[in-house]
């Protein structure tokens, strides 16, 4: 059989296991995880590069991770007390419970030394960056307040987990390694490139960041290829055509990454020691998930926060997988831990879809359990947002959103309020002049916060993507409001659907600017023009 055939058929498992996951409600990963252990057991032949395809899909997706990520998501004090807490926590969880099998006399941990519990342990304790990324996106919640806490944490695992790999004697650092000292200086460089390259070639562009100074440059070092690419795609965050090429990037990620499930289940055929060790390793999960939501309510984020940040984060990491075997390869463990750990990741996603399949159940749920602080205790950034005297808010504060605030304040006398997630764009409004807050307005959280008094009769969803002005419009609604609302659209498919939505004026963003759609607002409210 061709290397041709393998993969057709490795493709065709995969879509049949990602189709029946959808139609149990769980997300595809979970069915290219199943269809890799499918293939294990029917003898199919190996696909060839498949370890190859894993590692591109990944680096792609770091890399666009940090396309999205800025840096004081990360560096906030207590993203930094969350992460090592809750690491140090969920080791000695996962260590506790590896024991009590131990003393039950259950293979593999009964015949397994100490340092093997404690590896595993550690392994146990990340969350995947995979699942929490793509649930974020799904939800829309990547720039909400439990999200970028997510993330933050998410990447301060990551680099525990590097540091480890640097460390565990499988790889040797190079003198090369002074050289990354650079990375800045060609970030620089490539952000001139950027600006003078043609449209048509910014998804070749992505790639080749990402596998050249990113992964390749990095690897070449001794260090980690996927910290290369993700640290590459933190420093073009900033450019203005960032959020399009993530965009851009998401169906080649997509794609790559069906070849890094199917390797996790093509590790073998667990046996049933294995199998129960496995799954028995997934009890670990509502511990660590309970443990986050005490740490953050610690940190003194809302209860709505915590519950959420949790749930997110209660799953296993691709990354125990890799933890595991660098160990499997420098002789700390052997090799038959690996299936144990796929079982313990397969059976983890199922669980964690489960958990997080109702968010609002979740909160309804657990939220009213702790303990309610005055607003002026919680968290500076999960604090409520008053509008106060503003009778239009401006979702989205790009250069039309900005344009649409000063028309209607400057010409028509209204007062306006702007909301815009990206913190350091708020800050140069509010220098400028303008009233913004900081928030995310696709995220039901934010709308929890917003004291919405009943002085705003006008709503304007200026963000640049039409599914994100979608979202906030059902949430526009749900909170009950029922002024006017206003929108822009990239094309005539996005006009005639914010349209049918009952929007009341839509402006084609092409064929006019944020001061047109101003103008067209104040004439279907038959506003007065003040004089220039």
């Amino acid at each position: 059989m061709g290397e041709v055939d393998a993969l057709a058929i490795a493709v065709a498992v995969a879509l049949v296991g990602g189709g029946l996951a959808l139609a149990l409600r769980l997300p595809p990963l979970v069915g290219f995880v199943a269809a890799g252990f499918a293939l294990s057991a029917l003898g199919a032949p190996a696909v060839p590069g498949l370890s190859v395809i894993s590692t591109l899909g990944v680096t792609l997706l770091l890399f666009g991770l940090g396309l999205k990520v800025e840096i004081h998501q990360f560096l906030r004090r207590e993203v930094w007390i969350v992460s090592i807490v809750h690491l140090a926590g969920s080791v000695v969880i996962g260590t506790g419970l590896l024991a009590l099998v131990k003393l039950v006399g259950l293979e593999p941990v009964a015949s397994a030394s100490w340092p093997v519990l404690w590896l595993v342990g550690f392994a146990v304790s990340f969350s995947s960056t995979v699942f929490v990324v793509k649930l974020l996106e799904t939800r829309n919640d990547t720039q909400a307040v439990y999200g970028s806490m997510c993330i933050g944490v998410l990447i301060v695992q990551d680099l525990a987990a590097i540091a480890f790999l640097s460390l565990s004697g499988d790889r040797e650092i190079s003198p090369w390694v002074l050289t990354l000292l650079a990375t800045p200086a060609v970030a620089w460089v490539l952000r001139r490139v950027w600006d003078a390259l043609h449209h048509e070639l910014s998804w070749l562009f992505g790639v080749g960041v990402a596998l050249v100074p990113g992964y390749a440059w990095w690897h070449g070092v001794g260090l980690s290829g996927e910290l290369g690419a993700f640290i590459l795609g933190v420093l073009l965050a900033s450019h203005p055509h960032a959020t399009e090429l993530t965009r851009t990037l998401f169906s080649v990620k997509e794609l790559l990454l069906v070849g890094f499930f199917l390797s996790v289940g093509s590790l073998g055929i667990p046996s049933w020691g294995q199998l129960l060790v496995g799954t028995l390793l997934v009890l670990v999960l509502p511990l660590q998930g309970v443990l986050y939501v005490a740490l953050m309510h610690l940190m003194r984020f809302r209860a709505r926060t915590s519950v959420l940040a949790g749930a997110a984060m209660s799953n296993n990491s691709e990354f125990g997988l890799i933890v595991m075997s660098f160990g499997a390869a420098a002789g700390l463990l052997e090799d038959s831990w690996l299936a144990t750990m796929s079982v313990a990741v397969a059976v983890g996603f199922v669980a964690s879809t489960l958990i997080n399949a109702d968010p609002r159940w979740l909160v309804q749920r657990f939220a009213s359990r702790l303990r309610q602080r005055p607003d002026d205790a919680l968290n500076p950034r999960d604090r409520p947002i008053t509008t106060g005297d503003a009778e239009a808010i401006v979702l989205g504060m790009g250069r039309v959103g900005s344009a649409v605030c000063r028309r209607l304040e400057s010409s028509y006398g209204l007062q306006v309020l702007g909301v815009e997630h990206d913190e350091a764009r708020v800050e140069r409004l509010r220098a400028k002049g303008l009233r913004v807050v900081e928030g995310d307005a696709t995220d039901e959280g934010f709308w929890a916060r917003l004291a919405t008094p009943s002085r705003v009769h006008l709503v304007v969803l200026a963000m640049p993507f039409h599914g994100a002005n979608m979202a906030a419009l059902e949430l526009v609604r749900e909170v009950g409001f029922t002024g006017t609302i206003a929108a822009v659209a990239r094309n005539d498919d996005d006009l005639h659907a914010l349209a049918q939505a009952g929007v009341t004026t839509v402006l084609h963003i092409y064929t006019g600017s944020g001061t047109a759609l101003a103008d067209s607002i104040a004439d279907d409210l038959r506003l007065e023009r003040r004089p220039t």
